[in-house]
């Protein structure tokens, strides 16, 4: 089968090569891949910042939706014919979230699904949503899932809030629509005006270019008449972080979910006292948080965002695409 591997760090080592196609064990599905979904994780990946231990060479994407083909003798959870969508966090199916989650994850210790075909332990599965194209089903496992997370499952997500997103990225415009849904008030930050345009027809009330309003912070309390805001999808981390916990409401929720800023950064301490606010990390979610998610999804029938999809034999090209930013998701259609 034809497969896109990382044989070292850098774009420059992303190649195509010829593997032989998996065969299942016991708990083992073989999955024909149709799609595949470009994360900002596939980047730090490719460049060694998300696992400088890295072993090469290993199969690249984590997010990815096909049929089942085959399965091994034990599996019980799905047949031949299934259309599935990978869980991120291959492992965590239920609860608290153990250590090593993050480690457990496809394109990094496990080999990922920008391939022809994936074979993956069934626990690491979901059945897909009926009503999604396989194109829109392979945005879901990191950008929907970690939005619905943050805002629905910790947030309690209520048209009595006040959403602020930072940015037009997968999780970020994804967090815009199941706000806006929820008919809950949504800010929106980016740097560019196209975008923030964009955002208000997918129901953002208030915007900021934060190139243009550096202290993004002083406008949304401005819109929230000093008050602040209930939660905040923070991607940004580094100096972002600090400016978010002025913008939260006592009380609030702040879920720093990416590191487009930097990998460290320095808070007001006396001003989390203050306010009581909850800054929680996330990683995506369990696989039952995920298959709570698509039950919800078949009632809502939100339709994700896709900026663009690729052919399979212009995987280089989304990648390129991906180190320019996108509105919402780039998708890689592997099966003809």
């Amino acid at each position: 089968m034809k497969a896109w591997a990382l044989q070292g760090f850098g774009r420059q080592n992303l190649k195509m090569v010829d593997v032989p196609v998996p065969e299942p064990t016991a708990n083992e599905v073989l999955v024909r891949v149709s799609a595949v979904s470009l994360n900002y994780r596939d980047k730090l990946v490719v460049e060694g910042l998300y696992n400088p231990e890295l072993r090469f060479p290993v199969i690249q994407v984590a997010d990815t939706v096909g049929e089942v083909t085959q399965t091994g003798k034990d599996v019980s959870r799905f047949k031949v014919g299934d259309r599935v969508i990978t869980n991120y966090a291959t492992k965590w199916i239920d609860g608290r979230p153990a250590a090593d989650e993050v480690v457990h994850t496809l394109g990094n210790t496990i080999n990922g699904g920008l391939a022809e075909y994936l074979i993956l332990n069934e626990d690491a599965l979901v059945l897909a949503p009926t009503y999604l194209t396989d194109e829109e089903a392979s945005t879901l496992p990191v950008a929907a899932l970690t939005a619905w997370h943050a805002l629905v499952k910790n947030g309690g997500l209520s048209s009595e809030q006040t959403i602020l997103v930072q940015g037009t990225g997968g999780v970020s415009i994804f967090g815009l629509q199941l706000a806006s849904l929820a008919g809950a008030r949504v800010i929106v930050t980016s740097s560019s005006d196209e975008k923030l345009e964009r955002a208000k027809d997918l129901g953002a009330h208030d915007t900021i270019n934060y190139v243009k309003e550096p202290d993004w912070h002083k406008k949304a309390l401005r819109l929230t008449a000093q008050q602040g805001v209930d939660q905040i999808l923070e991607v940004a981390a580094g100096k972002s972080l600090a400016q978010s916990i002025e913008a939260i409401r006592p009380g609030g929720q702040i879920a720093v979910i990416g590191i487009l800023e930097g990998v460290a950064s320095e808070i007001p301490i006396f001003t989390v006292l203050q306010k009581q606010v909850t800054i929680r990390g996330l990683v995506t979610g369990s696989r039952t948080m995920f298959e709570d998610m698509i039950l919800d999804l078949e009632k809502t029938r939100i339709r994700p965002v896709i900026d663009t999809v690729y052919s399979f034999g212009d995987a280089l090209k989304a990648y390129e695409h991906l180190y320019r930013g996108a509105f919402g998701k780039i998708v890689i259609r592997v099966r003809p």
